[in-house]
C-alpha cells in the first residue's frame, strides 16, 4: 500500500494523518500477520526513528478505527492485518506458525454459541489448524522438522 492510500484511509476514518500512522497503516498491508516487532523493523527502515511504543499506540488506534485487525493465537504474540471487516478466517501451521488466509463467503459457517450466558454475541473466531506444504514436505522426507508430537493421551484425545 503506498503512503497516499493509507493517508486517505487515515482521513476516511476520521483519524489524523501522521507520519507514524501512515507508515504503520502501510507496513500492515505489505506485511499481514506480523507481530508489533516486525512492523516496527518495517516502519524504522521507512521514516527512521519511531519508538516502539508509538508503533504499539498506532496499532490500537488502526485496529479500534476497524482499518485493522488484531489476531491473538495462542503462544504467539499478537498479528496484526488489514483485511478487516470481511469475515475471513485463518489456517494456522502447528509447526511453524505461518498464517494464511481463508476467503469464507459473507455469512457462511455461521457460529452459534449453544450457550450465550445471556451475552449479544456478535462476533466468533473461527482459527483452522494443521501443516503448511514446507512442514509437510518436510516431515514425510523423515527429516523431523514438522514433525508433530503428543503425548500417549494426547495421541488418544486427537
Amino acid at each position: 500500500m503506498f503512503e497516499t492510500e493509507a493517508k486517505a484511509l487515515l482521513r476516511g476514518a476520521s483519524l489524523r494523518v501522521t507520519r507514524p500512522r501512515a507508515a504503520v497503516l502501510s507496513a500492515v498491508h505489505e506485511a499481514p500477520h506480523s507481530d508489533a516487532g516486525a512492523l516496527l523493523t518495517l516502519v524504522r527502515t521507512r521514516i527512521g526513528a519511531v519508538s516502539t511504543q508509538a508503533v504499539y499506540d498506532v496499532l490500537r488506534t488502526l485496529v479500534d478505527a476497524g482499518l485493522a485487525r488484531r489476531i491473538d493465537l495462542p503462544n504467539s504474540p499478537a498479528r496484526y492485518e488489514g483485511r478487516s471487516g470481511d469475515g475471513h478466517r485463518h489456517v494456522v501451521c502447528r509447526s511453524c506458525g505461518t498464517i494464511a488466509d481463508v476467503d469464507v463467503p459473507q455469512g457462511s459457517l455461521r457460529i452459534e454459541a449453544p450457550q450465550d450466558h445471556g451475552f449479544t454475541i456478535d462476533h466468533a473466531e473461527v482459527t483452522y489448524w494443521g501443516l503448511c506444504p514446507g512442514c509437510r514436505t518436510a516431515r514425510s522426507a523423515g527429516s523431523g522438522v514438522g514433525e508433530l508430537k503428543f503425548s500417549h493421551e494426547e495421541q488418544e484425545n486427537f
